[in-house]
C-alpha cells in the first residue's frame, strides 16, 4: 500500500461542489451525533416523562447495539464484494477511498448532510419500533455512534496511548496493514470475536514461521 500523508486525501468527483460535500471537519458530525444523542435521550425523560431507569437501560442497549450495527456495516457494506464497475464506486465512495488515505482527517467521518440524514433516519426508525422509548435507545445509538467517530479519528491521527485503549488503536491497524478482510470492530474487537473476523497478529505469524 503506498504511503499518504495527512493533506493527500485523493479525489472522489470532479465537479468542485460535490467534492468538497465529501469533507468534514471531525467537530461537525461529533457535534450533531452527540447534541442529538443528548437532545432525543433528555427529550424522552422531561418532556415526556418516561421511567428513569428503562430510559437509561434503553440508553445503554442502544449504545451497544451500535456496536453491532458498526461491525456488519463495515463488514458487509464497506468491505462489499465490488464484481461491476457500480459497486466498485459505491465502495470506493464510501469506504475505499479511506483506505487509500487513511490519515486524511477530512474523511475520517461522514459529511454534515449525510449526518443529518443518518441521524434522523435512526431515530425516527427507533422511535416507529419502540415508541416513545425509541428516544433512549436512539439516543444510545447516536452516542454510541459519536464515540466511535472519535475513537476512529483518534486512532488515524494520534499515537496510541500507553494504556489500555491501546488495544483498538492495535485491532484497527491490523485492519488495514495486515487484514482487510478482518478485525471489522472499530470501537471494540468483541464482534470479531463472536463472529470470528480475528486477524492473527502479524508477529505471531512471523514466530511461528520462524519456529
Amino acid at each position: 500500500m503506498a504511503q499518504h500523508t495527512i493533506s493527500d486525501s485523493g479525489r472522489i468527483f470532479q465537479n468542485p461542489v460535490l467534492e468538497a460535500l465529501t469533507k468534514t471537519h471531525i467537530a461537525i458530525p461529533l457535534t450533531l451525533f452527540y447534541g442529538s444523542g443528548v437532545v432525543a435521550t433528555l427529550y424522552g425523560v422531561l418532556r415526556l416523562k418516561l421511567d428513569l431507569a428503562a430510559s437509561v437501560g434503553l440508553f445503554l442497549v442502544g449504545a451497544f447495539f451500535f456496536t453491532l450495527v458498526e461491525y456488519l456495516v463495515h463488514r458487509y457494506f464497506y468491505h462489499m464484494e465490488a464484481s461491476n464497475p457500480k459497486r466498485q464506486r459505491v465502495q470506493y465512495i464510501f469506504h475505499g477511498i479511506h483506505h487509500d488515505h487513511p490519515r486524511d482527517k477530512k474523511r475520517l467521518a461522514l459529511p454534515p448532510l449525510m449526518t443529518v440524514l443518518v441521524a434522523a433516519m435512526f431515530l425516527g426508525l427507533f422511535r416507529l419500533l419502540l415508541g416513545s422509548y425509541g428516544w433512549a435507545f436512539g439516543g444510545g445509538f447516536m452516542v454510541g455512534y459519536a464515540t466511535y467517530l472519535l475513537a476512529h479519528y483518534a486512532i488515524h491521527i494520534h499515537r496510541p496511548p500507553k494504556n489500555f485503549l491501546s488495544l483498538i488503536w492495535k485491532h484497527h491497524n491490523l485492519h488495514h496493514f495486515a487484514d482487510t478482510d478482518g478485525a471489522f470492530g472499530v470501537s471494540s474487537p468483541f464482534w470479531d470475536h463472536v463472529f470470528g473476523t480475528m486477524p492473527r497478529d502479524p508477529r505471531a505469524k512471523r514466530e511461528a514461521a520462524g519456529a
